[in-house]
């Protein structure tokens, strides 16, 4: 059994709390869950010894939690400078995506379909093997054994950004450099594919002055998360707390 200063916290409280903590098993969930419950307690707690009241309804305890963190974490605003600084330090954050015009064969078969990959495969190396021979046949090829819509552009994909494409085609496409030819076939979910990068469009830099209000705000989140994760961490060192241990960094007020 779970307490906090002898407030115990039962097993259909955590059950019912688990919903909202997607996890990779049930047993982490359930872990995450109940640590939820011991933070929420600790902080109601310690709502209520600063006189502040609330229902029973749970935006109600949201409200108080709010309120109790809005009076005790008292966060001074960005520096300037701090801001400024951070934009010189991590300038490779504040641009637009790189572009990329790209073409590619498909050769469509599912993941789980063993011997149509295994065909996919042969024929994107023999594809491969042809045109590491005569380049210039890629748009030919494409148009007669792709499967991809873009077979009838000789492969062309257009201009693509991250975050677009199949990422296996990604990761690739940022190696690549200016019409070269992937050495190797590229497997994704649709199939097996015979990748090109025709040209990379690097994406533009933006000015300190459009991002500033963006790195202002973020500073000043990051802040708070660490402030609200060491005043839980305050809160649960003076508390008698039995039946689990809690990690402040992984409470859902500190993501």
């Amino acid at each position: 059994m779970i307490s906090v200063n002898g407030q115990q916290i039962g097993e259909p409280e955590i059950l019912a709390e688990m919903q909202y903590h997607p996890a990779p098993s049930r047993d982490a969930a359930y872990a995450e869950a109940a640590e939820a419950l011991v933070v929420r307690e600790l902080l109601l707690q310690r709502a209520a010894a600063a006189g502040l009241s609330w229902t029973a309804a749970p935006e109600s305890e949201e409200e108080a939690i709010e309120s109790l963190l809005a009076r005790e974490l008292k966060l001074p605003a960005p520096d300037p400078a701090a801001v400024r600084r951070y934009f010189d330090n991590n300038r490779s954050k504040y641009k637009s995506p790189d572009l990329y015009e790209a073409s590619h064969i498909l050769y469509l078969a599912p993941r789980e379909d063993a011997n149509a990959r295994a065909r996919a495969r042969t024929s994107a190396e023999r594809a491969l093997a042809a045109l590491k021979a005569d380049a210039a046949r890629f748009a030919d090829i494409a148009k007669a054994e792709s499967a991809c819509a873009s077979a009838g552009e000789g492969g062309r994909l257009g201009q693509v950004a991250g975050g677009e494409t199949a990422p296996e085609i990604d990761t690739f496409l940022q190696a690549l450099e200016d019409g070269q030819l992937c050495p190797v076939p590229v497997e994704t979910r649709y199939g097996v594919h015979v990748l090109r990068l025709d040209r990379r469009i690097p994406g533009r830099s933006f000015a300190f002055e459009d991002v500033a209000d963006q790195i202002a705000r973020d500073l000043a989140a990051s802040a708070w998360r660490r402030a609200v994760g060491g005043y839980i961490a305050l809160l649960a060192g003076s508390a008698e707390i039995s039946g689990i241990s809690i990690n402040a960094a992984r409470s859902p007020l500190v993501q």
